[in-house]
């Protein structure tokens, strides 16, 4: 059994350790969150190039971070799917699409909101 420390300070190093592990893994085994983590390096640039309003470039930059975000829960849906086996299973498969149909709605909300700025 794995010993957790009640140690608020302690709790919150760990916490940001596995996070950070978390991304790493995201980075090395996800081309597709490789991809996104490639579009924000050049979405924050831009962001700030395009508007000199901060809520804005705060609203560009956070609208693609949706899309990385939902892209990380769907790389951690998919490894439990496929953690529990690579057979084809109805519910697997609806699980995996509903995941993948997340991030598709956040890309859509980024792209409305990068055009409301840009076009208001």
């Amino acid at each position: 059994m794995k010993q957790t420390s009640n140690n608020p300070v302690t709790r919150l190093i760990n916490a940001t350790r596995f996070s950070w592990q978390g991304l790493m893994a995201a980075y090395k085994n996800e081309q597709a969150f490789r991809q996104e983590v490639l579009v924000f390096v050049i979405v924050v640039p831009l962001a700030f190039y395009l508007t000199d309003v901060p809520f804005e470039r705060a609203l560009l930059i956070a609208s693609w971070m949706l899309v990385m975000i939902f892209e990380l829960l769907n790389s951690a849906i998919e490894a439990v799917v496929d953690r529990f086996g690579e057979e084809h299973h109805e519910l697997s498969g609806r699980a995996k699409d509903i995941g993948s149909a997340a991030v598709l709605v956040a890309l859509l909300l980024s792209i409305v909101i990068w055009a409301g700025v840009l076009w208001a």
